[in-house]
């Protein structure tokens, strides 16, 4: 079933990974092109991965895009290494107290904000206690500090009751209600980055939209930025590490339109685009500046529970049971994504150190890699919609990007087979994720990219609270799974509870997983070397060096 897809990857694992876009605008201080020359001999590396970002700032984002653009900006108090390790970042070192509920973090000595003023351990507070507050609703509170002492009092208003101190500028300690076997990861997710006070009070939300306000504590800081045109980041001098970053800066290119991006990049005006024409991909098999790799995530497709028919789980199922998923991954997305079997595919990892998927379901996918159109009608005909009589026009949300346009043109024939009349909405990036996380869609295009490997990372996307819920999708014993994985200290009854919450979330159709993430992205090794790639789909620009 993966074979094609699994070639493709064995090839690509001996390559490093990379990517970028381009611009037409020019700045005074980088080169709108891939050459290290620009005025002021500045060395300024041109990307692009992705298009104009909905919010930088850190503790709102859930997009990859900008995710990436905060990873090079911010740095937290634990970072991952290229081995997927979590190593030291902000904090030198850590201690982790017997019980696994005390965590105590020294910060490394002399640490700056982008602007030159210290940054202490006080930051931390401020930053995870903001994290916290209803005000500002951070999609990911929940996921990252749920597990902290006086989260449900934080996250209801009285945001000092989360459980973190700073006893001293150099000290950071986290107080746990409950031992969390992966909460170094969190320490090391973006949401939890530290933001300057001063800056974020004296400015509001526009603080993350303009370089002049954009304080940050990264290996680059903002010093231009055009919306809808371009991103420039400079080296930070004020950076721990800034004497091990070869490159003076990066150009992040927000180009939406793939056969732009690539045009640059055939141009030389770009060394990296993430957005590569799907057309385009048959071709470039094979050159050697065409890379993919293996991501932690799925594609998948969130159906909006609140609202009719998508609140009878049949309907649901029957959507699910007519997809070919084989034809998807491997023909119609050539091979560059994987079908999915499950909701949590390859690279999670269960609590003996094996992979989560190979021991759902009695190590059986739920899905056949196949449609099965049979069962899809019956589905339908148990939801009182027999061959699709009486089922109203369904629209179907997504931007156009990528294979999204002909995914989404695929589920209408699809569904058609069992029939159900789909219309299409395509919708651009800025305004595609806050729709889709205010709920205004019926059934739209989603995924989900690791940001650690622990199973509960994708899984706790369906907790009825979460807020990276799309799809509103509510089952009370789909949650209490979910609280007895958390709270839990026996690996195995974890485990148990973790596997049993997917059944149940398969079993109700809460979303429908249609296949496994690769990237796939154009680096020219010529102009660039030192970008890797991440398993949660970032590339890392801190380590290159331009060689053109």
């Amino acid at each position: 079933m993966k074979t094609r897809s699994l070639t493709l990857l064995m090839a690509a694992a001996m390559t490093v990974s990379a990517v970028g876009c381009s611009s037409n605008n020019t700045s005074t201080n980088s080169t709108a092109g891939s050459t290290a020359a620009a005025t002021g001999d500045k060395k300024i590396l041109s990307v692009q991965i992705g298009p104009n970002p909905e919010t930088m700032d850190p503790a709102l984002n859930s997009a990859l895009d900008a995710g990436n653009m905060i990873l090079e900006s911010f740095e937290c108090l634990l970072t991952n290494d290229k081995e997927g390790k979590v190593a030291p970042g902000a904090a030198e070192s850590w201690e982790v107290s017997e019980d696994g509920k005390t965590y105590t973090f020294k910060l490394r000595d002399g640490l700056k904000w982008s602007d030159g003023t210290p940054l202490t351990s006080e930051d931390f507070v401020y930053s995870w206690q903001r994290v916290c507050d209803p005000n500002v609703a951070a999609p990911y509170a929940e996921t990252v500090l749920s597990m902290v002492e006086g989260y449900d009092e934080a996250i209801a208003g009285d945001i000092t009751k989360l459980n973190v101190e700073a006893p001293d500028e150099k000290t950071f300690i986290v107080h746990l209600s409950n031992a969390c076997p992966y909460f170094e990861s969190l320490a090391a997710f973006a949401t939890l980055s530290p933001v300057q006070k001063a800056t974020v009070e004296k400015n509001g939300d526009a603080w993350a939209t303009a370089a002049e306000t954009y304080v940050s504590n990264g290996p680059f800081h903002v010093t231009e930025w055009v919306p809808n045109s371009y991103i420039l980041m400079e080296k930070n001098p004020n950076y721990w590490n800034a004497e091990n970053i070869k490159i003076d800066g990066i150009k992040f290119n927000l180009i939406e339109d793939a056969n732009a991006a690539y045009n640059a990049y055939n141009a030389g005006e770009i060394a990296f685009i993430k957005d590569v024409p799907t057309e385009e991909i048959a071709s470039l098999e094979g050159r050697d500046d065409f890379f993919v790799a293996p991501m932690i995530g799925t594609y998948y497709i969130s159906l909006n529970t609140e609202k009719e028919p998508y609140t009878n789980p049949d309907v649901r199922r029957a959507l699910s049971l007519a997809i070919d998923r084989e034809y998807l991954a491997n023909t119609l997305m050539q091979g560059t994504y994987s079908p999915a079997g499950n909701f949590v595919g390859p690279g999670w990892m269960d609590t003996d150190g094996t992979e989560f998927y190979k021991n759902s379901n009695g190590g059986e996918n739920f899905f056949k890699p196949t449609a099965d159109i049979e069962a899809a009608k019956a589905a339908l005909e148990a939801a009182g919609y027999p061959n699709g009589e009486g089922l109203p026009v369904l629209t179907y949300s997504t931007n156009d990007a990528g294979y999204h346009k002909a995914v989404a043109e695929y589920l209408q024939q699809a569904w058609k087979e069992i029939g159900v009349n789909l219309d299409v909405e395509i919708v651009e990036w800025a305004s595609f994720t806050p729709m889709r996380r205010n709920g205004d869609f019926e059934i739209a295009r989603n995924g989900w990219v690791g940001d650690y490997t622990d199973p509960s990372n994708i899984l706790t996307l369906l907790y009825s609270t979460n807020g990276n819920n799309d799809g509103k999708y509510n089952n009370p014993e789909y949650d209490a799974q979910l609280d007895l994985a958390s709270t839990t200290l026996d690996p195995k009854e974890r485990s148990a509870a973790l596997h049993k919450a997917e059944e149940i979330l398969i079993e109700d159709a809460g979303c429908i997983p249609v296949a496994y993430y690769n990237d796939f992205w154009l680096e020219n090794k010529d102009v660039v070397d030192g970008i890797w790639h991440s398993a949660y789909g970032y590339w890392h620009f801190e380590d290159a060096e331009l060689v053109g």
